[in-house]
């Protein structure tokens, strides 16, 4: 009897990563309470001017397949401030028929805290397929800027998606209340449906930009000077949602950063964004 590929790939060695933490305030600063890592997940702490802490989330599978499993937690005590972002672009590689990766993560952020999700993008290549979820609750007063990058393919290596999965669900709660929710599903026939004008038409990158805060009414006018053509934003019932989409990853981010650098007010973008 021969074995199915789905058979194979469960008796194969998987990555399997979980990462948490929990900060507090120390004398006016953001300081790290509890750190639990597992596997392949590892989380680094630069030292930055300023009261507020930064997380580098790192993969040290070195990208992920079918069957691999990664997942997130975060939590904020009151008044504390954070980013988290990641070492490198996240790389969704071909999975074996029946198996998909999983991406989850969770964030609590307590009252009057603040909390940038950062992460660089998510590149996938044919066949990958991707199940990414972003769960975020609120205290009083907290304010959130998230952003999630995709890109379909190297576009200097001449690759293209033809076929894959990809779903990206997030769900954004502040004081027990549902403030945004969102559902992105693509595939199989992934590159078929991505070439419709209505989606990317000939581009291969898009993000996605979400901030909640008391100044989201003041910054949408320069937030869509920024993204110019190639995307649009709104603003509505206490937050500012921006989509860009772009050519490639590198004009993608020619407009995303100066975009998160005005959203993410006075805190400079972590630097590994920028090295």
């Amino acid at each position: 009897m021969i074995d199915s590929p789905s058979t194979l790939i469960s008796r194969a060695q998987r990555a399997s990563g979980a990462g948490r933490l929990s900060v507090r305030q120390v004398e006016g600063k953001t300081r790290i309470s509890t750190l639990f890592q597992e596997g392949c997940a590892k989380l680094r702490f630069p030292i930055i001017e300023g009261d507020c802490l930064e997380a580098v989330m790192i993969n040290s599978a070195g990208g992920l397949t079918g069957g691999d499993e990664m997942q997130w937690d975060f939590t904020l005590a009151d008044g504390c401030a954070a980013q988290i972002t990641t070492q490198a672009c996240e790389k969704i590689y071909k999975a074996v028929p029946g198996t998909v990766a999983t991406v989850s993560t969770h964030i609590d952020a307590g009252a009057g805290a603040y909390v940038a999700w950062l992460p660089q993008e998510t590149i996938l290549f044919e066949s990958a397929d991707l199940k990414r979820s972003l769960n975020v609750n609120l205290g009083a007063g907290a304010r959130a800027l998230l952003v999630e990058s995709t890109i379909f393919g190297r576009k200097a290596f001449g690759e293209t998606i033809e076929t894959a999965r990809f779903s990206d669900h997030w769900r954004i709660w502040q004081e027990g209340k549902l403030v945004h929710a969102e559902a992105f599903c693509i595939g199989p026939e992934a590159g078929a449906s991505l070439r419709r004008p209505a989606l990317l038409g000939n581009n291969l990158a898009f993000a996605t930009v979400l901030l909640v805060s008391p100044d989201f009414e003041r910054l949408l006018e320069p937030t869509r000077s920024i993204i110019g053509g190639h995307g649009g934003a709104s603003a509505w019932m206490g937050k500012l949602v921006a989509r860009l989409v772009d050519f490639d990853s590198y004009h993608l981010r020619k407009r995303l950063i100066p975009l998160l650098s005005l959203l993410n007010g006075e805190a400079e973008l972590p630097r590994i964004w920028t090295t």
